[in-house]
């Protein structure tokens, strides 16, 4: 199976971070920006770095765009060259295009004209920031949907030793353990059996709701 080709245009912090990993991963990948001097940072780290405007259609069709797996838009300030770009991979047939967004209404705008994936890296730092001051316990949160999220929870002193069945987590707070990490193994679907050691991190999803209430019982 041929590897996959990324492409990702704007190398503001996200965008090279983006870009950066990709490449660490083994990925073939394609920076794009319209500063050279950004390019030229990027230039050692990834397959290809080019300097041009994403808003012309012509230059976006000689780099081959339509030919890349994934197109990552990860146009920081200027929100009219972030929707334009996005406009013009949509016309160029690019599979699948990942859009960061400003705000929320930026986001709409982008899932209207086509965007198959809408990121909002500021505002889920945030919520992982926030979630992480309420309760140290809680390593990542990540947002599903408006009402659904999902968390990592290292295993606080009160559920050490317990095994689910007796946390009852699903029945007093609507949430499900979906996996238990446990160092470098991963315990997918665990029995109701399981017991909870020391270290274990559990990966639990749910309504934004019940996490919050689950997170605050746990918070010591």
């Amino acid at each position: 199976m041929a590897k996959k080709q990324y492409a990702v245009i704007g190398m503001g912090r996200f965008g090279t971070s983006v870009a950066r990993e990709l490449s660490v991963m083994g990925f073939d990948v394609l920076a794009v920006d319209s500063s050279e001097s950004r390019v030229q940072e990027i230039a050692g780290l990834v397959t290809h770095a080019v300097s041009a405007d994403s808003t012309d259609e012509e230059a976006l069709r000689a780099l081959g765009i339509r030919n890349f797996d994934v197109v990552v838009v990860a146009i920081g300030e200027d929100i009219q060259a972030s929707i334009l770009t996005t406009l013009i991979l949509k016309d160029l047939g690019v599979p699948v295009i990942i859009v960061k967004a400003r705000n929320e209404l930026h986001g709409k705008v982008l899932a209207k004209i086509g965007a198959d994936k809408v990121i909002f890296p500021e505002r889920d730092m945030g919520m992982r920031v926030a979630h992480h001051l309420v309760s140290p316990n809680i390593l990542d949160y990540i947002e599903l949907s408006d009402d659904y999220s999902i968390m990592e929870m290292k295993a606080s002193g009160n559920m050490i030793g317990h095994n689910l069945r007796e946390l009852d987590i699903r029945a007093r707070f609507g949430c499900n353990v979906m996996a238990i990490r446990e160092g470098e193994d991963m315990n997918i679907s665990p029995h109701p059996d399981d017991r909870i050691e020391d270290g274990d991190i559990l990966v639990i999803v749910g309504h934004k709701n019940d996490l919050t209430k689950l997170e605050l019982a746990y918070a010591k």
